[in-house]
Parts: structure tokens; C-alpha cells; sequence
């Protein structure tokens, strides 16, 4: 899937802006703070009806307007044309649309514009506690099987109502009612999470040798409390821990992804470096793994590439994703010159644009006019 053109309106600190993209790799270059994070923010807010950040919708409005609008235009790998409109107002909520018609449900667009995201906010999957670690399961897999986020959704409402009777009246009729919809929906969950953790295993290991030289081996492990039991069975056991906690104290919503480096906890022994490395392996290995399964090579969003990484492993990942077996990239960073002596040194088509103010303005023009002029035969082929 390829993103020829984005249009963005009052989005954080962007007024109006419509940039045309290349096919290849196009790269955002300007100073910290100038809205180079908010363009790849929005690229993928199209894909996922969220921003990669924590923040709500309402804190993506330009300060004093009262919405935001955001709209790609897209052209997929068999060449059909797509066009996603996302707007957010603090009266109307949001509402999303493919090809002018309204989705009933946000999550039935979620990978049909399949993104992949590296950016300095992977740090918390690493230092923040487990819930991080389930949500980016969560996102991966709802990129590849859309009932699954339907099926966790369904599962934290269960499970906010089991809660809810646990602190006023238990009755074990209802928990028991409960419980059977808990091991319903969690074993489904569970099934699908331990899926995608061993494909992503063996592809991981693979990619963090590409960046480290080999040096040091990785490990990710998925643990749950049914990988040894069933469900039916966690719940029972701490049916009395439950009622003295008055919280559904077991089961997949305590899951937890395991990230090892030489057989060690990664946050504990891994060097920033090693840290960066290893999240970038991540990602590269989810890529394949959507690539592979929808048929479509995801965005790939590289948000600030030199943060913790030194130009040597910056320019083997740069010769590593310029490969074929991947799509459109984006990369942002603060340094022009360094960007594009190591892009020119990889070779293959990329457009460079400056970012200051919320503006977005074409370095390369060749770059941007060839592509702009791909766009213009492509609108005339659609008429």
C-alpha cells in the first residue's frame, strides 16, 4: 500500500498542508518541534484511527479550532485506489470513511491500511509494565485478524462487569455466567496471541542479527497464566483471591511479552544501543509477518532513526529496508546531510522534504515533481 497524497487540517500543529509522497522513501528533516513526528502521527492515525502517542483525539486539535481532518490518498499493490478520510470534532466525535462511505465501527478499517511504527515511544514497551507489552499485541493482531479486536473488546467488557460485581454483591450464579464469557472470548484471545508470538520469535532473532553482527542472541516469549492451564481452571483457583481483592485477579489480561538479550531480561541487561536495536528487530519482524498475511507491505514509519542508534547501525537498517521485500517508507530526523549521505550511499528512489512550523515543503524537487506527475496519470487513468 502506497500513500501518494495526504491532506492534513488543524492536526496538532499543522494549519493546512498537502503534501505528495514518492513511492520509495521519503524522508521529513527540521528542527525538534517543527511537526515532523505529526506527519508520521497522522500517517498513522489513518491506518489505526488513533495516534501512536498517549494522547486523546481532543489533544490533536490545532489549538483554538475545533477539529481536525485528515485524508489519504492511497494506491494499493494491485493498483486499486483508495481514499481514507479521518475527522475529529469536540462536538461530533469521531468518524471515519473509506471512498466517501461512513465505517459503523472503526475496528472493521483497522488493516486495510496496514503501518508499522519505530519511534522513541517503543521505549515503553520495554520500561512500562505488561499492559503496554498486551496493547501492542493487541495492535499487531488486529492488523492481521479483525473478529480480534471485536473478541478483546467483548472480553474487557466481561470483565469490567465481573469486576464490578465483585466489589457489590458476589453471586456466584453470576460469576459463574461471567466466567463462562471470560473463557470464551480469553481463549480465543490466547490462542491468537500464542500464534503470532512464536512466528514472531524465529524473525526477530533474525533481524536483530542483521543490525548487531550476531553479536548477542534474542529472545521473545509469550507468558501466560494458560499456557499451563485452562482457563476454567485459573478462574476457579482464584475464585477466593478474587472476592478478597474484589478484582478478577487471573487471566489474560495479566498476559505479559517476554523481550531477552543473551538469555536476560532486556530491560536489566540490554545497553540503549542493544534496547533500540532489539525494538527496531521487533517491528521489522512484525512487518513481515503483515506483509506476508495481508497480501500488502505495510507504511513503515520511522520516527527520529538516530535516537540511541549509532550511524553504523542506522546505515544497515536504511540498507536493510530498502530492500524490495519492503514498501513506502517515512523517516523523520533532525539532520539533513547525514540522512542523505547514508540514503545515497544505500541507492533507490527517495524525496526529502524540510519541515518548519507546521509547513511541509520539497527538498528534492525532482524527487517530489516525478512522483506529483505519477499522481496527476494515475488521476486521469481513475476519470
Amino acid at each position: 500500500m502506497r500513500l501518494k497524497k495526504l491532506s492534513l487540517l488543524n492536526f496538532k500543529n499543522i494549519v493546512r498542508q498537502e503534501p505528495l509522497f514518492c513511492r520509495g522513501v521519503n524522508c521529513l528533516v527540521g528542527d525538534n518541534g517543527a511537526g515532523k513526528t505529526n506527519v508520521v502521527d497522522a500517517i498513522y492515525y489513518l491506518s489505526m484511527c488513533k495516534s501512536s502517542l498517549p494522547m486523546t483525539d481532543a489533544q490533536s486539535i490545532l489549538h483554538g479550532s475545533d477539529f481536525f481532518l485528515l485524508e489519504g490518498q492511497y494506491l494499493s499493490e494491485e493498483g486499486k485506489n483508495e481514499c481514507v478520510v479521518c475527522t475529529f470534532s469536540r462536538k461530533g466525535g469521531k468518524v471515519l470513511k473509506r471512498n466517501g462511505k461512513e465505517y459503523e465501527r472503526l475496528a472493521d478499517h483497522v488493516g486495510l491500511v496496514p503501518a508499522v511504527i519505530v519511534s522513541p515511544a517503543d521505549s515503553a514497551l520495554i520500561s512500562d509494565a505488561a499492559d503496554e507489552r498486551r496493547r501492542y499485541l493487541n495492535a499487531c493482531i488486529s492488523q492481521l485478524d479483525r473478529p480480534y479486536l471485536t473478541t478483546v473488546m467483548r472480553y474487557n467488557a466481561v470483565l469490567a462487569e465481573r469486576n464490578r460485581l465483585l466489589k457489590t454483591r458476589p453471586d456466584e450464579t453470576m460469576l459463574s455466567i461471567y466466567d463462562r464469557q471470560l473463557v470464551e472470548h480469553g481463549g480465543k484471545i490466547h490462542a491468537a496471541r500464542q500464534a503470532f508470538v512464536e512466528r514472531l520469535q524465529p524473525i526477530v532473532a533474525e533481524f536483530y542479527g542483521m543490525l548487531s553482527g550476531d553479536r548477542e542472541q534474542v529472545e521473545v516469549h509469550y507468558k501466560s497464566e494458560l499456557n499451563e492451564r485452562s482457563f476454567e481452571e485459573v478462574l476457579l483457583a482464584a475464585r477466593q483471591k478474587d472476592l478478597v481483592n474484589e478484582f478478577t485477579t487471573a487471566g489474560i489480561h495479566r498476559d505479559d511479552l517476554v523481550l531477552k538479550i543473551g538469555g536476560f531480561p532486556l530491560r536489566k541487561y540490554g545497553s540503549q544501543g542493544q534496547q533500540k536495536s532489539f525494538l527496531i528487530a521487533l517491528k521489522l519482524a512484525q512487518y513481515a509477518i503483515v506483509a506476508e498475511a495481508c497480501g500488502e507491505k505495510p507504511i513503515l514509519l520511522l520516527d527520529d532513526l538516530f535516537d540511541k542508534l549509532d550511524a553504523g547501525r542506522v546505515e544497515q537498517l536504511i540498507r536493510l529496508v530498502a530492500d524490495d521485500a519492503f514498501g513506502q517508507i517515512f523517516i523523520t530526523d533532525c539532520n539533513s546531510l547525514r540522512l542523505k549521505s547514508i540514503l545515497d550511499k544505500a541507492g533507490g528512489e527517495y524525496a526529502l522534504f524540510t519541515v518548519e512550523g507546521g509547513e511541509i515543503r520539497p527538498a528534492n524537487a525532482a524527487a517530489d515533481d516525478s512522483d506529483a506527475e505519477k499522481t496527476g496519470a494515475e488521476k486521469n487513468d481513475e476519470a
